[in-house]
């Protein structure tokens, strides 16, 4: 397995574990999240795979199939009154195959994130885990994330 830069080749695939991760969403959040669709579309994609402020990254087998990716962006945070001037790297989505979780490509991939924002001296690495997905929970506790806010909602309805 080797992790690579995303390429237009890969949007079918990355379309379809995409489609795995709302299917999960939907299950815990119906109120929220509409089965049957993803998140970013095929246009939607090949933009951002070639938007410089994005970096999507994908761990390929020996066949170069997609097994998962990381959606990541660099989020500045300058010119903020209160806070001290860094630069974040937010993981905006991290899927593996549901098929082959299991065998730390997750890991695998989180530690290529990690190395790619060291390397362009961010501060920190930050993501959002919606309630009930306890999986991506744990597996986000266990590479040693800790809380840094939490949003909570009242439903009005």
């Amino acid at each position: 397995m080797i992790i690579r830069t995303a390429q237009e080749k890969d949007i079918k695939r990355v379309l379809e574990l995409l489609s795995q991760v709302l299917e999960l969403h939907a299950a815990l959040r119906p109120d929220l999240f509409i089965p049957g669709t993803t998140k970013y579309t095929h246009d939607e994609l090949k933009t951002m795979f070639a938007d410089e402020n994005r970096r999507i990254y994908v761990a390929v087998d020996d066949q170069d199939e997609v097994l998962g990716y990381a959606f990541c962006e660099i989020r500045d945070q300058k010119n903020r009154n209160n806070l001290v001037p860094f630069t974040s790297f937010y993981i905006d989505d991290l899927c593996v195959d549901e098929s082959i979780r299991g065998q730390h490509i997750g890991k695998k991939l989180f530690e290529y994130v990690c190395q790619a924002a060291s390397a362009m001296g961010c501060y920190e690495i930050t993501l959002n885990v919606w309630e009930g997905n306890d999986i991506a929970r744990k597996f986000y506790d266990s590479m040693g994330f800790k809380p840094k806010s939490t949003t909570m909602e009242f439903i009005l309805k």
